[in-house]
């Protein structure tokens, strides 16, 4: 992609409002801790204290609305008290220039590596540097600085106890991630009914995992339909996948066909039944016909083998599931939900849920602290976004000081709260703010001139415009750009900031600063391009031994547990999102590719998802320990491992893998079961030999050979 084109894109992207579901009771909790700050901080310490407040309090309030599945108020907390370490430490070194820069460049360091720890823990760290340019300007004294501190730290405590006193949605994030991958699953049932290798993406499940693990406090007091329903969701997804496959022993039409048909269409009714009432904390409505689908008896007349235990096993789910979701319904609502569940299941035994925990705040310190320190290596994008924005971040400040303006702080304040490991979200971020400002500021300043606000008129105006931003933040980072500046015109002139000075400064300085940002990323850029062929490998090996470990079980079912089966899941699941994140990234860089071209990408990705379904219908018929052993699996399950790892290595050097042990592996199973003179497993055999072909398949569309024609220019 040309640079002229990826500009483009990116400042479409960044002007880009879309319609998103609002949530004005928060909005409105958000201000009216803010109104609060700002009212008692006014009261007893001035304008310009308050002014200080007010940012802890934007930025705490700010912070509980990111991503992120610990408690709202820990987050308003930790905003508050950084903010105010951050502005006593920023005031303290201000009078000395070199310090003061040493303590920038050193604070947006850690807060560039602060992303190791997740989107959310950046986003709170970069945020807080920036407000620190602004509030440290504010005090004059040592005792002013701690006083400002003091009442930062108070507006983050504010914003903390006014969600523990008026919740709304408690555990709302964790009921909707847990019902989005619900209704992703009926979605996935509803499409098996007419493309039976239908793909599933991952990501729902992966999200409800993160957002089911809890601190040992959370546990306690988690609603019950919350609790080990995840993990009955992740056993429903390769049943279903087993259930439709034609390779599982179903034909491709019949009267075979046509019940697993039925089968599919009801559960895709009840898991969407279960996902509302998950969402909302109702009862279950139950879909009668669908209930009707899975009581009737055609399911052991017209199905048999694999196809019927996979039936029987999804009965079992759908009823767990059923069950869990009438947590918080009436004893009447919840007996009558156990009393389908036992007539649909007929007695058939339910396996056991539980639940992974998260570490509490103090024990997460040194995790962070570990995931920072892995980024210190040569060629992590992580550490090239922490090297790139504190230096940045310098120039900014010395630049913004240099220039004939008051409020130099600006030009680093944008570069710092634009600037992303992402090289588009940058790019659309800096366009997105500068157009932002300007609406902002102009709109501001034209209330000003109309209206001619005292103190009280302007924190008025302020809350108005952070009530605004609240609201409208999840439409557009531009709509809430344009609310920022407006709320900072306010707050500052409320402080006793010359009205026409913010207008041309601030537009000027916040484009030096939009500027500084995007001419960083292309002298010292992080591209994804170069690095597809390491995602591709990696996504590569973890599904290789994903599939080890699932016919390892079949090989010695009585001596293995399942453990080592669901780590290798987590972590393919986790390596396939990469490599999806990746290409997503990589198609907006104005970078040539390195060696892996769009149709060789696109190629690859179908082979390596068939070659992990597959081994998910394994997964779905794994052995009970008293089975009898398959010995056979063993030798094909080190050959796949070693295979994948080496293939992994191929693609890497760019190479084009070969598959040779695998194959011979499967000559020798042929060959052992001749010799015993009975057939190979019908499950595993068969699921084994789908393996290689999508194996196989690999390669062809690393080498090209699926797409006569493609080229390297594709």
């Amino acid at each position: 992609m040309s640079w002229l084109r990826a500009l483009k894109e990116t400042a479409r992207s960044g002007l880009a409002i879309e319609r998103r579901r609002l949530e004005p009771l928060i909005a409105i909790r958000g201000a009216a801790g803010l109104a609060l700050v700002i009212g008692v901080s006014l009261a007893f310490f001035g304008p310009v204290v308050a002014a200080s407040s007010a940012f802890g309090a934007f930025q705490a309030a700010i912070a509980t609305f990111q991503r992120s599945w610990r408690p709202r108020p820990v987050l308003a907390l930790v905003s508050g008290a950084s903010l105010a370490v951050s502005t006593f430490l920023g005031y303290v070194t201000g009078s000395r220039l070199p310090l003061f820069m040493l303590l920038l460049v050193l604070w947006t360091f850690i807060a560039g590596l602060a992303w190791a720890a997740g989107p959310t823990g950046g986003i709170i760290a970069t945020s807080n540097v920036a407000i620190m340019l602004v509030t440290i300007t504010l005090p004059t004294s040592v005792a002013q600085a701690a006083l400002h501190a003091t009442m930062i730290a108070f507006g983050g405590v504010v914003q903390a106890a006014l969600i523990v006193l008026f919740p709304v949605r408690r555990w709302g994030a964790q009921r909707d991630a847990l019902a989005d991958a619900l209704a992703a699953e009926a979605d996935y049932a509803r499409r098996l009914r007419h493309d039976p290798v239908a793909d599933f993406d991952p990501v729902p499940l992966m999200e409800a995992r993160d957002a089911a693990a809890v601190t040992p406090r959370q546990a306690r007091r988690r609603p019950a339909e919350l609790r080990g329903s995840r993990g009955v969701a992740e056993r429903i997804r390769p049943v279903l996948a087993s259930l439709a496959d034609p390779a599982m022993g179903v034909p491709a039409e019949g009267p075979e066909r046509d019940r697993v048909r039925e089968l599919l269409a009801a559960a895709g009714s009840l898991l969407d039944a279960a996902a509302r009432a998950i969402r909302h904390g109702d009862p279950v409505r139950l879909p009668e016909r669908a209930v009707a689908t899975l009581k009737t008896p055609d399911s052991g007349v017209l199905l048999t083998g694999p196809p019927l235990r996979a039936a029987d096993r999804l009965a079992v789910l759908l009823c767990d599931v059923i069950e869990a979701a009438e947590g918080d319904g009436t004893k009447e609502e919840r007996a009558e939900a156990e009393e389908t569940a036992d007539a649909i299941t007929a007695g058939r035994g339910r396996p056991s849920t539980g639940h992974h925990r998260r570490p509490t705040l103090l024990r997460l310190v040194p995790v962070v602290f570990k995931s920072m320190r892995g980024e210190l290596h040569q060629g992590s994008p992580i550490l090239r976004h922490a090297i790139r924005i504190s230096v940045v971040a310098a120039v900014g400040y010395l630049l913004g000081s240099l220039l004939p303006y008051g409020h130099g702080y600006w030009a680093p304040m944008t570069a710092v709260m634009v600037m992303r490991p992402e090289f588009s979200q940058t790019y659309s971020r800096a366009v997105a703010r500068f157009g932002g400002t300007v609406v902002g500021v102009f709109l501001a300043t034209a209330i000003v001139q109309t209206a001619h606000p005292g103190v009280e008129l302007s924190a008025a105006f302020a809350v108005v415009c952070a009530l605004l931003m609240y609201l409208l933040m999840r439409t557009g980072y531009s709509v809430g750009q344009a609310c920022v500046a407006a709320y900072v015109v306010f707050l500052l002139g409320m402080a006793g900031d010359d009205w026409s000075q913010t207008v041309l400064e601030r537009v000027v300085l916040t484009l030096a600063g939009g500027l500084l940002a995007m001419i960083s990323y292309a002298v010292y850029p992080a591209w994804e391009t170069p690095r597809l062929r390491n995602r591709l490998g990696d996504w590569l090996k973890a599904d290789g031994r994903y599939a080890a470990s699932v016919i390892d079980q079949y090989a010695d079912p009585a001596d293995r547990g399942h453990d080592d089966v669901r780590s290798a899941l987590l972590r393919t699941r986790a390596a396939r999102v990469a490599w999806q994140e990746a290409v997503a990234t990589a198609q907006h860089e104005p970078v040539r590719h390195r060696g892996l071209s769009h149709a060789a990408a696109d190629d690859t990705q179908h082979a390596l998802s068939e070659f992990g379904r597959v081994a998910m219908l394994l997964e779905a018929h794994l052995p009970e320990g008293g089975a009898a052993p398959v010995p056979e699996a063993g030798p094909l399950a080190e050959a796949l491992r070693r295979a994948t790892e080496r293939g992994a290595k191929a693609v890497r050097e760019r190479r084009v893998p070969d598959w040779g042990p695998v194959r011979e592996a499967l000559k020798g199973w042929d060959e052992a079961e001749r010799q015993r003179e009975g057939g190979p497993d019908p499950v595993v055999r068969n699921g084994a030999g789908l393996l290689l072909e999508a194996l196989e398949e690999f390669s062809r569309g690393l080498d090209g050979g699926s797409r006569p024609g493609a080229s390297d220019d594709d």
